[in-house]
């Protein structure tokens, strides 16, 4: 790895570091305090969206806003908001009707601790919470930007975007694996998230339409190294690294990339990917180094099959 390399990794790790306290601060003042009645519920709610994790995605938002200049701190709300959707579909993910997971990040799944009902409750609450504190942003950025971050929050959550990717992801349970449909799972699952991120600190910032059309196609590239990376390491994978059950995915004959075509093919499609996000990075200038950093992390994920770095998890 070249010095430059080391550096930008580096930065991003701290960069990363310095954004999950933010974010995890600003995630304990919105969520309702656990005492709150029906304490169960908030309970539930905070046992997700605050349990480990690296907040890679309202990281993105927080990097985003600032490239772009942007000043208010009520951005970290915004990053917040994304970071309760993401925990909303990390709990109905792992639910037993759908991808039946007993673990995440390390932990019991949210449905083992409080029970299949009130986890389907928590996720819905989360993701409703989520987008009551975008909307108490219109005093920062405006009713009008605020408006387009809840349009594009709710077009990548809803069925044109992760919920979309999961449904196609149970019908195709079972079924010969097909690289389109993978892809198709892929992109509206998982990459979708992350374009939604870099987006929702783009547009906060006020950013032009070709900045943000930008932000859209180095997310979709580096959603897709990042889903493509975790299939790897489901098939391979420790539960260390994962922070759930490894070989969950061929138990359920679900589709992966590394099903649909081989790990060769897999990890060159890794590589296409990254280097994708890594054209589109000429057009950043404040935070280039972090943005290069961000795809090294990704990579040495995938390289790193022992769990001897970050080991990022969803």
């Amino acid at each position: 790895m070249s010095r430059d390399t080391t550096a930008d990794l580096q930065s991003f790790r701290t960069f990363l570091q310095t954004s999950r306290v933010k974010v995890d601060r600003s995630m304990d003042d919105i969520l309702p305090g656990a005492r709150l009645k029906p304490s169960v519920i908030h309970q539930a709610m905070r046992y997700t969206a605050l349990s480990e994790g690296k907040r890679l995605r309202p990281a993105l938002v927080l990097l985003a806003y600032d490239e772009n200049k942007g000043r208010s701190k009520a951005i970290h709300k915004v990053a917040a908001a994304l970071e309760l959707v993401h925990a909303f579909s990390l709990i109905h993910d792992d639910l037993p009707c759908m991808d039946d997971d007993d673990f995440r990040r390390g932990q019991p799944s949210s449905h083992k601790v409080y029970g299949e009902g009130t986890a389907v409750l928590a996720g819905d609450a989360l993701l409703t919470e989520a987008f009551r504190v975008v909307a108490s942003t219109r005093r920062s950025f405006g009713a009008e930007r605020v408006v387009l971050l809840i349009e594009e929050l709710s077009v990548a959550t809803g069925s044109r975007g992760v919920i979309g990717g999961q449904v196609l992801d149970l019908q195709s349970e079972g079924k010969a694996s097909s690289r389109t449909t993978v892809d198709f799972i892929h992109r509206h699952k998982t990459a979708r998230l992350f374009e939604c991120s870099l987006k929702l600190g783009a547009l906060a910032a006020g950013a032009s339409k070709a900045a943000v059309n930008r932000y859209s196609r180095f997310g979709q590239a580096v959603g897709l190294a990042f889903q493509i990376v975790d299939d790897i390491l489901g098939a391979s994978g420790t539960f260390r690294e994962l922070g759930r059950e490894p070989g969950r995915d061929e138990e359920r004959e679900k589709m992966t990339y590394p099903s649909a075509v081989g790990l060769q093919k897999s990890h060159r499609a890794v590589d296409r990917h990254l280097l994708a996000a890594k054209k589109e990075i000429k057009g950043f200038t404040r935070q280039a180094a972090l943005f290069r950093g961000f795809l090294e992390t990704i990579d040495r994920r995938r390289r790193d099959a022992k769990g001897q770095f970050l080991g990022i998890s969803q």
